[in-house]
């Protein structure tokens, strides 16, 4: 079987816009979008980064959206917005050959949280028995199968803020493998609720800069002090090259290297040499057939966070050296958790296509001991056909996904 997968199809939900082009242009204008969250009131740190509002009503229906948790929401906007995109019809494609995989790291958070105040409060009537098929984990890709037919492979990954690279990663081996012809990809998060923030900012993992919220989020700055927790949904159609073009789609990358690992060290901190990382870079790299000096890009994971950015930063200098142009988008969006590694492959993707890298927001001092040139400032244009974007979460979870043009 052919190793080549295509992107016919991107769909994007973030907190820098509802769809693709109000996503890149958020992110190119590199105005960070956290801000004070009265759901927050309660909690020690409270400022977030939210999607802009939508009518829930009006794209699901009253009834449908009341049975949706966010989480699944903002994944079926997301899927909507790549099928689209991609030129394919739900109606009249082979279900069978079409599979789903979606990355969530905590799934229904506000259901269960709702449903536990019910609880507390009225006791066992106060639990709805739609409890469950709201606020499972799983229950995204069965609902995107429901929506879209796609009676193929049909899975979720959880791999904490790594899950929507994993998820793309595990899309890619159906693909290769021959399992599928399409696969509906991607990650999604909402957890933004008081106790899950309570969680993080008692880690002490969160910014607490909130007398300047738009720019608490600051990856690889010397003032950095923790993440701005973020919400969003991205979404990418992966085909086998050769069906996209018997059915002449818009290719608009190719997604070309996944590799994965396992720091093996700590439960929440990074390798202190960055040894995971690095793994999967070069497990990446290696699996599209690439030499570190053809990588012309890497979209950071970069979260603001001392320990990470530190410890990414030097390991990407030491596979691809101080001058391979490196960004990291949620200064803008804030970390989006399960969703960021689908949202910044999508991001990685138009970066290629439209050869311009988005600036790293907020970055007013580049931390001395980072040795890396880190786009700032505006858009850079770029002229290059290798990107890879990283991906790491709680438990020790890396994934770096090649793509190129």
């Amino acid at each position: 079987m052919s190793r080549e997968v295509a992107v016919t199809g991107l769909g994007l939900v973030s907190p820098a816009g509802v769809g693709t082009e109000l996503t890149w242009r958020g992110v190119c204008a590199g105005v960070g979008t956290s801000t004070e969250d009265p759901a927050l009131a309660s909690a020690p740190v409270g400022i977030s980064c939210r999607v802009p509002p939508y009518d829930a009503d009006a794209q699901f229906g009253a009834a449908e959206a009341w049975r949706l948790d966010r989480f699944v929401q903002l994944s079926l906007l997301a899927a909507r917005e790549a099928v689209s995109d991609s030129g394919l019809e739900p109606a009249h494609w082979d279900g069978t050959r079409v599979g789903v995989v979606i990355g969530s790291a905590a799934g229904g958070v506000a259901t269960f949280e709702s449903q536990h105040a019910g609880f507390l409060e009225r006791g066992p009537k106060g639990v709805s028995a739609l409890f469950h098929p709201m606020a499972l984990v799983n229950m995204v890709s069965g609902r995107l199968a429901i929506e879209f037919d796609a009676t193929g492979p049909n899975l979720v990954t959880a791999t904490a803020c790594a899950s929507g690279a994993t998820a793309i990663g595990v899309a890619r081996d159906l693909l290769v493998s021959g399992a599928c012809d399409v696969v509906i990809a991607g990650g999604t998060e909402a957890s933004i609720s008081p106790t899950f923030v309570t969680g993080f900012a008692r880690m002490g993992a969160l910014s607490r800069q909130s007398a300047r919220p738009s720019s608490a989020s600051r990856p690889f700055d010397a003032n950095r002090d923790g993440f701005v927790i973020g919400e969003g949904a991205g979404v990418l159609i992966l085909e086998r090259l050769d069906h996209a073009r018997r059915r002449g789609a818009d290719v608009r990358a190719k997604l070309v290297g996944y590799g994965a690992s396992a720091d093996a060290s700590h439960v929440t901190a990074p390798h202190p040499q960055g040894r995971g990382i690095e793994q999967a870079m070069r497990r990446a790299c290696t699996d599209a057939g690439l030499q570190p000096e053809q990588v012309g890009h890497v979209n950071a994971h970069g979260t603001s966070t001392q320990l990470n950015d530190a410890v990414e930063a030097e390991a990407i200098r030491r596979l691809f050296g101080a001058e391979v142009p490196v960004t990291s988008t949620k200064g803008v969006t804030g970390h989006t958790l399960g969703a960021a590694g689908a949202i910044e492959a999508a991001l990685t993707v138009l970066s290629l296509s439209r050869q311009t890298l988005p600036p790293t927001a907020n970055l007013e001092r580049l931390d001395p001991a980072i040795t890396l040139d880190v786009v700032t400032g505006r858009p850079r244009p770029v002229a290059t056909s290798y990107a890879l974007t990283n991906s790491a979460g709680f438990g020790g979870h890396n994934v770096s996904l090649a793509f190129a043009v």
